[in-house]
């Protein structure tokens, strides 16, 4: 059920682990679902002989979708009409990602409520990897 403005306040949170012990196998099947072939994320050889990293690293894409599940979640489908990040950090092979959404502001415009957030992922250390901001229309 989605938020409506008479319940939801500014202040309100929400945190849940968005991706858990990420695979190298999860990096293929995304870059086989997205169509980002990239090397940095698939070939161990290319990362670490020619680009100098220590191993592969996931898409931004991938922690972006997954930090973005947790608004959709909470707010409802179809309700984002604003959604934009900011990739930190890398997300290496075997890191668990932890999003949370924070309510900054409840507005109308227009006769329409809206809710704005501020988002952050961060590994299981709590390094942040995402960081960013979305809009999301409420029910009246």
């Amino acid at each position: 059920m989605a938020l409506s403005a008479a319940t939801l306040e500014v202040g309100a949170t929400r945190t849940e682990v968005v991706l858990e012990n990420i695979s190298r196998t999860r990096l293929v099947m995304y870059a086989g679902a997205s169509g980002d072939y990239n090397p940095l994320h698939t070939d161990e050889v290319y990362i670490t002989q020619v680009a100098g990293y220590p191993t592969v690293f996931a898409h931004g894409m991938l922690s972006m979708g997954a930090t973005g599940k947790l608004l959709t979640d909470w707010v409802g489908n179809g309700r984002l009409t604003k959604y934009g990040v900011r990739f930190v950090n890398q997300v290496w092979p075997g890191e668990t990602l932890t999003a949370t959404a924070t309510v900054e502001a409840i507005r109308e415009e227009g006769g329409v409520h809206y809710a704005d957030f501020s988002v952050t992922t961060v590994n299981q250390d709590g390094k942040p990897v995402v960081t960013g901001s979305a809009t999301a229309r409420l029910d009246a």
